[in-house]
């Protein structure tokens, strides 16, 4: 076994003894300054699927759903793009035995077919597709429905009232949003308040220990509206995990499929956040996946949308729950950080 991968085992035995041996009890926060209580761990299905080889399919899926619910995760989150509609009819079938005791998040924006009104945020797309989304769920209504990044080529007001239209009718509990401009979501929170309709709960927003742009504008803004926080990549694509080492061509089927993963990561300053986070997870007994994500959960965020294609890795983001740091800890987790240019906002 080489040293790398001896490393790795070592701190997976950590993982999992932090769970059996502090019986880790989920923690539930408000959605924002809604009423909606939501775990702290958001269980995010994109890896839910089969267009790419690291995806799994239903069976696979079924372990790491049930040891969610086990868990105490009561937050998953989906899209109608992912995987062509099938992330959606998975979470549809391994949860419509316990509806009434989840949270269930989708999203509606992106392209999900060839021809004209196949994408966008038109009063035409989200109803086409939150009828298809509800369908692929087996559900009634849909907990939380994102717009899936910004619409140029539609007002915002149409957008909107659309929106409000589905929570008015119940088919919709919440709206949220996702990676924009912070001006484009302020222009969005005062529209819905100058029309007296449903404002968006919550920014999905791209967010972890090497990238942190969001902090300029975004997270203020969000923290002043009462917005809750659910960042998307919380591990950066695995990056956050240490198993990518600096000078070494990484040979995970994840990188070698995902055109965004190599371009957004992988620079040396990157390098040098995960040697720090290595460093105080060494300290904490804990894994650097879980350094990562406690970091994320001490700077306010209400659930990080952890993907999973093991029961080991959901297992392991719950463990973070029990890793404590100090204001010395995030300072020194926080001072390799280098300005990134602006990622995940098309």
């Amino acid at each position: 076994m080489s040293l790398v991968a001896l490393i790795r085992f070592i701190e997976r035995l950590n993982a999992i003894a932090i769970i059996e041996s502090s019986l880790i009890a989920m923690q539930y926060t408000k959605l924002g300054s809604t009423g909606l209580e939501v775990s702290r761990i958001c269980l995010g299905t994109m890896s839910f699927g089969n267009t790419e080889e690291w995806m799994v399919e239903i069976d696979e899926a079924r372990a790491i759903v049930r040891r969610a619910l086990d868990l105490g995760v009561n937050f998953f989150d989906t899209a109608n793009l992912y995987s062509n509609g099938r992330s959606e009819m998975i979470v549809g079938e391994l949860l419509k035995n316990q509806r009434d005791d989840v949270v269930i998040a989708t999203k509606v924006r992106l392209k999900v077919g060839e021809g004209p009104n196949k994408e966008g945020l038109s009063r035409y797309h989200i109803l086409q597709q939150v009828r298809k989304s509800v369908k692929r769920l087996q559900t009634d209504r849909i907990d939380l429905y994102q717009i899936h990044r910004w619409d140029h080529a539609t007002p915002i007001e149409e957008t909107l009232l659309a929106l409000n239209d589905l929570v008015r009718q119940g088919t919709v509990g919440y709206i949220g949003a996702s990676s924009m401009w912070a001006w484009q979501f302020a222009k969005a929170l005062l529209t819905s308040d100058q029309f007296g309709i449903a404002r968006f709960v919550s920014m999905q927003n791209h967010y972890n220990l090497c990238y942190r742009e969001e902090e300029r504008e975004m997270i203020p803004l969000c923290k002043d509206q009462g917005i809750g926080l659910i960042p998307w990549s919380p591990l950066a694509r695995g990056f956050l995990t240490g198993r990518y080492r600096r000078g070494k061509t990484p040979s995970s089927s994840r990188y070698k499929t995902d055109k965004y993963f190599a371009e957004r990561f992988f620079r040396p300053e990157d390098f040098d956040v995960v040697e720090r986070a290595e460093e105080v997870a060494k300290e904490k007994g804990a894994t650097t996946a879980q350094v990562a994500l406690a970091w994320l959960l001490h700077k306010g965020v209400s659930a990080p949308i952890i993907g999973a294609t093991k029961v080991e890795h959901l297992e392991e983001a719950v463990g973070s729950l029990d890793v404590q740091l100090s204001d010395d800890d995030m300072k020194r987790l926080e001072e390799p950080y280098k300005t990134h240019r602006i990622l995940g906002h098309s």
